[in-house]
């Protein structure tokens, strides 16, 4: 009980010193064929809105507990039609690794998600891809294949309800969920 309280105050001072840098999402996604929902470039964001740019990173277990990271900094970001991880997914990856391999009880579901463009089929297919993608970068980081589990929303569950480049970055997401 008392490590409890420690591990919740160490986390609680540790976001507010970490403040929050807002940065804007400029990501040029043009136009897209018929039916294939989020198509061009081929990286990730680099930074989603809200993102604390990796806040706490490497300063030990206690910070990176999935259940104390906001959604936003247990989410990774992607380009129009991506699925590659950018600098920013790629550390969001490596703290939820290195959490889940020193808690080998620790299970998380990876929820992918697209934006509205394109066919409901394509984005259901891309958001498992974008799901399968973090899978091998977090069994890469150390976790097991037991402790991830994988779903599609596609994009039936938008973060933001807008029609616009802004709103269509946010919805490009996989959200990391606790167990």
């Amino acid at each position: 009980m008392v490590k409890q309280l420690i591990l919740g105050s160490v986390v609680a001072l540790g976001l507010v010193m970490s403040g929050c840098a807002s940065k804007s999402n400029k990501s040029a996604g043009a136009g897209a064929g018929a039916g294939a929902g989020d198509a061009g470039s081929g990286s990730g964001l680099s930074t989603s809105p809200g993102d604390t740019g990796g806040a706490g990173a490497g300063t030990g277990l206690a910070q990176d507990d999935i259940k104390a990271m906001s959604l936003v900094e247990r989410s990774v970001y992607f380009e129009f039609d991506s699925v590659d991880l950018d600098s920013a997914g790629q550390t969001t990856v490596a703290r939820v690794g290195r959490y889940l391999a020193a808690n080998p009880t620790a299970r998380v579901r990876l929820e992918g998600h697209a934006d509205e463009r394109g066919t409901r089929e394509y984005n259901v297919g891309l958001g498992e891809r974008r799901a399968n993608a973090v899978q091998s970068a977090l069994l890469s980081a150390g976790a097991t294949a037991a402790q991830l589990a994988l779903v599609s929303y596609g994009e039936e569950r938008p973060a933001d309800p807008g029609h616009d480049e802004a709103a269509w970055a946010k919805n490009r997401r996989v959200e990391i969920m606790p167990l």
